[in-house]
């Protein structure tokens, strides 16, 4: 899947479920391989993350599909019912 680095930048991050999980801050380059390894949430779901994160990494080799909108492939584990229960 190829895009734009700066396509990316801005765009809304779902599951395929249609879960909100965040909005792309910034891309995370592997420069030996010249591609994109992750991307870099901010304003995330938070009832899937700790409130006082301020973001997180995705990796994209999570991505299934780049347009309008992402779609990521994996739910990310619900950060805050771990905590109560640990």
């Amino acid at each position: 899947m190829n895009a734009e680095i700066t396509s990316l930048l801005g765009l809304e991050v779902y599951t395929q479920k249609g879960t909100y999980v965040g909005r792309v801050d910034d891309a995370i380059l592997d420069t030996e391989r010249g591609a994109v390894s992750g991307l870099a949430l901010g304003d995330v779901n938070r009832d899937l993350f700790d409130p006082k994160s301020k973001g997180i990494i995705l990796p994209y080799r999570w991505i299934t599909a780049v347009g309008d909108i992402i779609i990521t492939r994996h739910l990310i584990r619900n950060a805050k019912a771990e905590r109560k229960s640990g």
